[in-house]
């Protein structure tokens, strides 16, 4: 296939989805010929800089081509990495060019605006000559896996709490705890449950040493600054008493008391390095979204952003995102998402009856069950996606191992899905040298609060 005068050779295609145009494989189709050397800095919290290195055409002719490639390039890193300010190194047009899309008003203004809200700073764009790049450096926290003492972990999800106690590694408590952040707006709300969960978890210890939390959203500092959990929370009441939540309720259990705050797509990637004493994990959880994390190899959360939803994907113009504007990234392609535009797709009767997507998807799940052609397609076609997907993510991240999780992953319908996977991998990218890592959900569960119990380090 052609994307921008490019040819992109994919022998294995979605079957629901034939058009799609993996990231990539597109990398390698565009850079055989470029020979223009261009960087990427981009710069987060703390003076971290993470640095891509590429290239671009000489020719006048891949002009187009050339700011596409980049464009994409940049917004991978900006949600893999978290970045306030990006250099573009090498290329003056080309920085203008992302400048302009990165604009107020431009077509990643979403992107920019969500920058600057989680870390607190102008965000900038700028052109830096190649050999003025910035250095990359990128400082980690050892986090994870250490078992002494006395520990708490919480997993702290849309629809439960799972919260354990650990002395020396050997776990004295673990219970999962129902909860609806979602149905309360009051910030108070959100401080009780929490609190009472982790001194429920307190009284089994003798005395509490240190709180791992694993948590979907961004934190950065140990601040709130993105939580879909507490959306319902009016923006006066987030600040005063969202934003620093956990730092609150740690408080209430013990003044002195250490803690970590983990994004759960890292913990997810922890549970998976902890369990097969393995480095250089990505995690990959696929359910109403995507999430996913990385742990490196040295062992350790870097800190990264690790906001797969937003990794781009698919190169089309295709599955726009609702929530950014933009097209072709995770969340409309690993997650249930995808299974609903799916099923669209190949002619799956909507239901109009008020069913939530979760229901949808567990009915789509029963179809494969049965032997419903479509809605095998429907898991055969993600299950292509994801070998794709992991093809491009080892492009931006060291990867030996890759743990898969989340609830399309598991079921009749995530058997359709890893099988093809595998498949895709075998066939597709013989050359990589990773293994996949499977845990049943209900062992992820337990295993992610456990690693969150081993995140501080006394």
């Amino acid at each position: 296939m052609i994307w921008n005068g490019i040819e992109v050779d994919v022998r294995n295609r979605p079957a629901a989805d034939p058009g799609f145009i993996p990231l990539g494989l597109s990398m390698d189709a565009f850079v055989k010929d470029a020979s223009r050397p261009v960087s990427v800095a981009v710069e987060r919290e703390n003076g971290n800089v993470s640095v891509f290195d590429t290239f671009l055409h000489e020719e006048e002719s891949y002009s187009a081509a050339d700011l596409a490639y980049l464009e994409r390039i940049v917004k991978f890193l900006l949600w893999s990495r978290g970045g306030w300010r990006i250099s573009i190194c090498g290329d003056e047009r080309a920085a203008k060019h992302i400048a302009a899309l990165y604009g107020a008003s431009g077509k990643r203004a979403f992107d920019r605006r969500t920058m600057e809200s989680i870390y607190e700073k102008p965000f900038e764009v700028r052109f830096l000559p190649l050999e003025e790049t910035p250095r990359g450096a990128e400082r980690t926290v050892p986090a994870g896996g250490f078992l002494d003492g006395c520990r708490i972990g919480i997993d702290v999800g849309g629809s439960s709490r799972k919260v354990c106690a650990l002395i020396d590694g050997r776990i004295v408590y673990n219970v999962t705890e129902p909860w609806q952040p979602l149905d309360h707006a009051d910030p108070d709300y959100h401080i009780a449950e929490l609190t009472a969960s982790l001194k429920r978890a307190s009284q089994a210890l003798p005395r509490v040493d240190a709180i791992g939390i694993s948590t979907a959203g961004i934190y950065i500092n140990n601040r709130t600054r993105i939580a879909s959990l507490f959306r319902t929370v009016p923006q006066k009441a987030f600040e005063e008493k969202i934003t620093d939540i956990y730092p609150r309720v740690c408080a209430a259990v013990g003044e002195k008391i250490p803690f970590a705050i983990a994004n759960d797509g890292d913990v997810a990637a922890l549970a998976g390095s902890l369990s097969h004493k393995a480095r250089n994990v990505v995690g990959i959880s696929m359910g109403t979204s995507e999430a996913g994390g990385y742990v490196d190899g040295a062992g350790t959360i870097t800190g990264r952003l690790n906001e797969f939803a937003f990794l781009p994907l698919d190169l089309r113009m295709t599955a726009r995102d609702a929530w950014s504007g933009d097209f072709g990234c995770g969340v409309t392609y690993l997650s249930s998402e995808a299974v609903l535009r799916l099923a669209k797709a190949v002619g799956i009767p909507e239901r109009a009856d008020g069913m939530t997507m979760q229901d949808r998807v567990r009915e789509i799940q029963r179809l494969v069950q049965s032997g419903d052609p479509a809605a095998i397609a429907v898991f055969d076609t993600i299950g292509c996606y994801l070998a794709h997907a992991i093809y491009t993510y080892q492009k931006f991240y060291d990867t030996e191992y890759v743990a898969v999780m989340g609830g399309i992953s598991a079921g009749p319908g995530g058997a359709v899905l890893l099988r093809r996977c595998r498949r895709v991998l075998a066939s597709e990218y013989p050359e990589l040298n990773l293994e996949l890592i499977l845990p049943e959900e209900e062992e992820r569960a337990a295993r992610q609060c456990f690693a969150a119990a081993t995140l501080v380090k006394l």
